[in-house]
């Protein structure tokens, strides 16, 4: 089975000691059937006064770091080994009751789906519900994979890549006029339009390994990747990238899932200082097989 190693670290820089306040640290990789932690360490300079793990809502590792010592820059870093045995890519039969589209979910699970059903960014003038009708058939039912195939391989190729400095995900809106985004604006833009076709849809937060044999054409390297995850009866979540076109986990790292993106930040805290102490954050990723490790 396929061995990767993630190392991320950040860090920031200020132009005097600064005082820090609690941050929450969200980078350890969620286990599955098809995602194993073999090894995982956090290294935090200054050291913190406290660390200690949790889950969160979600069921997502978060580590909340306090400190007691102040310093000019602070530095984080992580490092994960996980066996990664991405399933083949999932095919609907048949037999499944959500075949076709429109389909309904069973009695006992609606309420624990309804929030992820339901949408939670406002579309005044039915634009993203426009877009998201496009993809049924205009007479009788539609195959639902064509729906979330064609979702997923259309934003890819209709819309425009571009990396954003603001921090946050813009808004669906924002992603459909301008055809453009960074991979958390497409999952989130995905995610709403599902929503819209009463189809339960999340937000997945990781890394994207690029394999040097095999690019793919990929893009969202070098920094943390989103993705989106559906909700089928008998079928479960299943993953889909806008960004790349990839269906199912190949080549994607899970960490975290929720509802919506600023549920699944990273890494967040605060400093207690001037305004202008701030210098800049610098973030460095590496997904790497172990095999290739000693390459990088």
């Amino acid at each position: 089975m396929p061995l990767l190693t993630i190392h991320h670290k950040t860090e920031y820089r200020y132009t005097r000691p600064v005082a820090f306040g609690e941050h929450r640290i969200m980078l350890r990789p969620r286990d599955g059937h098809d995602l194993r932690v073999l090894s995982g360490s956090l290294e935090i300079v200054p050291e913190p006064m406290s660390l200690h793990w949790i889950h969160d809502v979600f069921g997502n590792s978060v580590a909340i770091a306090t400190f007691d010592e102040p310093a000019e820059i602070l530095s984080i870093s992580s490092t994960a080994t996980v066996e990664h045995n991405p399933a083949e890519e999932y095919a609907l039969t048949a037999d499944d009751p959500a075949y076709f589209y429109p389909f309904l979910y069973d009695d006992e699970e609606f309420p624990d789906l309804v929030h992820f059903i339901t949408p939670q960014y406002g579309d005044p003038e039915g634009e993203l519900s426009a877009w998201a009708r496009n993809f049924l058939d205009a007479e009788g039912s539609t195959p639902t994979f064509n729906i979330l195939s064609g979702m997923t391989h259309g934003i890819r190729q209709a819309f425009t890549y571009r990396k954003r400095h603001a921090h946050g995900t813009q808004h669906p809106l924002d992603t459909l006029q301008t055809k453009s985004g960074t991979c958390r604006d497409y999952a989130l833009f995905m995610i709403e339009a599902l929503r819209r076709l009463g189809i339960a849809a999340r937000f997945v937060s990781g890394y994207l390994f690029i394999p040097g044999d095999r690019a793919h054409g990929y893009v969202g390297g070098g920094s943390t990747h989103a993705w989106v995850q559906v909700y089928l009866p008998s079928a479960g979540w299943i993953e889909f990238d806008p960004t790349n076109g990839i269906v199912g986990t190949r080549d994607l790292v899970r960490v975290a899932v929720a509802r919506d993106p600023r549920q699944a930040i990273p890494l967040h805290g605060t400093y207690l200082g001037p305004a202008d102490a701030f210098v800049r954050m610098d973030v460095t990723i590496n997904v790497v097989s172990v095999g290739e490790e000693a390459k990088v």
